[in-house]
Order: structure tokens, then C-alpha cells, then sequence
């Protein structure tokens, strides 16, 4: 009887046998194949984007909340000696017609509510949920942290999802964080993704869904889903539907910072 070491082995030789490569070469090359035909280099010198559409906001499958929304992210130059969770992006989040009803921002490890009365400091967890989303968004992972010291890429299996075949690989980090994306295998472009965070206080297990859908060339052949929806233990609580997205429009440092005789109001709790 095999223990359960030699079982571990026998089973990864048998990968091998059967594919000719283990189970992270074929998880890389899923990945390799995905990030070509999300547009490349060109993809990879994507320096920001403006997706503009409509948000809705749900409770309990119902319908709560809905906006105009503008979306802006830059991308930072990653540094070469930073530790392995350090984010290199920085976004705004714009509600309303030219951002009337206010908007976020989340940048250099700070999180900000503005509106006409000035910015309000964004509590903690709400910078610290942001961060994780991000560090587990795979399109964030294949702009910013492919070459990052520790990832692993894992293949998984196959299987049928919403009607189409898809390769399922894992990602993980050097601080072991791990997300499950799902790869369509006619198009290449990921179809979704999954990963299970923990509440800091309660350890309560939480099962965050994105579902990508509605892929455009949005410019130079970089390809980018117009319709995201976000499941939290399986009810949709957030879907945007792009009308437009543009990317590499000099979008500058004021656009991401606060001007120095904006009015700071109390932190909010």
C-alpha cells in the first residue's frame, strides 16, 4: 500500500506520463496562452484604462443600487525589490454624471470617499478588502505580478461551465493566496474566477465569483470583458456593463490624488 507521499508522487508521474507535463508547465501554458490572446505585449503595455457604463448594486438578488459609473486605473512600474502583496495600480472610482454623486479612490495604500464636501478617509477593512480584491484579480496578476518572486501556476482539470469547455488552473502567491480562474478553451480568455477569503475577525468563510463575459478589442488588439458580475456566496451583489472602454489615455497624477485645499472630513467608521 502506498503512502501518502508515494501516492503524491505516483499520481504527479502519472500527469507526466499522460500529458508530458507536469501539472504546473501545463498550468503556465494556459496562462502563457491566455495572456496572448488578451493582446500580449500590447496588453502588458497597457498603461491605463477608463471603462465607463452602468453599475448595479445588489441585496439579496434584488436589485439595490444603480449608476452611471466611470471607472480609471493606472498602472505603476513595478519595483523589483518589493515585497510580494505591495500594489502597483492605482484607481478611481467616479459615480454620476462627471462623477456628481462622488467617487473612490484607492491609491499608495490610502482609501478615499469624496464628494462636494471634501474626502472622508475609507475605514480599514474597506482599503483592505480592496487590496485583496485586487491581488486575486486575474487580470491585475497577468499585468502586474507574472514575474513576481513564489507564483505557481497549477493546471487542474477541464470541465463544462455556463455551457463552454473550460481549463481550470490555480494561481497562487509566495504568501499563498490562491485563485481558481477559468479559461474558456476555444477563446483562451478567462470566463471567471474564484477565491475564498477569511473575515480578519470572525475567520467566517466568504466565496468571492467573478464572471467575465461580452470580450471587445478596446484598442491594438487588447481584449477586455465589457460585462463583469461579482457573486458573494453565490448572490450577485455587483455587475457593470461597459458602454466603453478605452485604454492608454495619459490619464495623470491629479486624476489620482487629493488637491491640497480639499476640506478632510472625520475617518468613516
Amino acid at each position: 500500500m502506498l503512502t501518502g507521499v508515494r501516492l503524491t508522487a505516483a499520481l504527479l508521474l502519472s500527469v507526466v506520463a499522460v500529458s508530458g507535463q507536469t501539472i504546473q508547465e501545463r498550468g503556465k501554458r494556459a496562462i502563457d496562452a491566455t495572456l496572448a490572446a488578451l493582446g500580449g505585449d500590447r496588453y502588458l503595455a497597457m498603461q491605463d484604462r477608463v471603462e465607463s457604463g452602468r453599475a448595479y448594486s445588489f441585496y439579496r438578488e434584488q436589485l439595490s443600487g444603480r449608476s452611471r459609473a466611470t471607472i480609471y486605473t493606472r498602472y505603476l512600474t513595478r519595483q523589483n525589490s518589493a515585497p510580494p502583496g505591495a500594489l502597483w495600480v492605482r484607481e478611481r472610482q467616479s459615480f454620476g454624471k462627471e462623477g456628481r454623486d462622488g467617487s473612490l479612490l484607492f491609491a499608495e495604500g490610502a482609501a478615499y470617499s469624496i464628494t462636494f464636501r471634501g474626502a472622508r478617509p475609507l475605514p480599514k477593512e474597506t482599503l483592505g478588502r480592496y487590496q485583496d480584491t485586487t491581488l486575486h484579480n486575474v487580470f491585475y496578476i497577468l499585468r502586474q505580478r507574472l514575474s513576481e518572486p513564489g507564483m505557481v501556476f497549477e493546471y487542474q482539470a477541464s470541465d463544462v461551465i455556463d455551457n463552454r469547455p473550460v481549463d481550470i488552473v490555480n494561481i497562487t502567491d509566495a504568501d499563498n493566496r490562491t485563485v481558481t480562474v477559468y479559461l474558456d478553451q476555444r477563446t483562451k480568455l478567462p470566463a471567471r474566477q474564484l477565491y475564498v477569503r477569511r473575515d480578519p475577525k470572525t475567520r467566517d468563510r466568504t466565496e468571492e465569483i467573478t464572471i467575465f463575459s461580452k470580450y471587445r478589442d478596446v484598442g491594438g488588439g487588447v481584449q477586455w470583458p465589457l460585462d463583469i458580475q461579482r457573486l458573494r456566496n453565490g448572490e450577485k451583489i455587483y455587475e457593470i456593463y461597459s458602454e466603453s472602454v478605452e485604454i492608454n489615455k495619459d490619464l495623470t497624477d491629479d486624476l489620482f490624488t487629493l488637491p491640497a485645499n480639499m476640506k478632510m472630513l472625520k475617518p468613516a467608521h
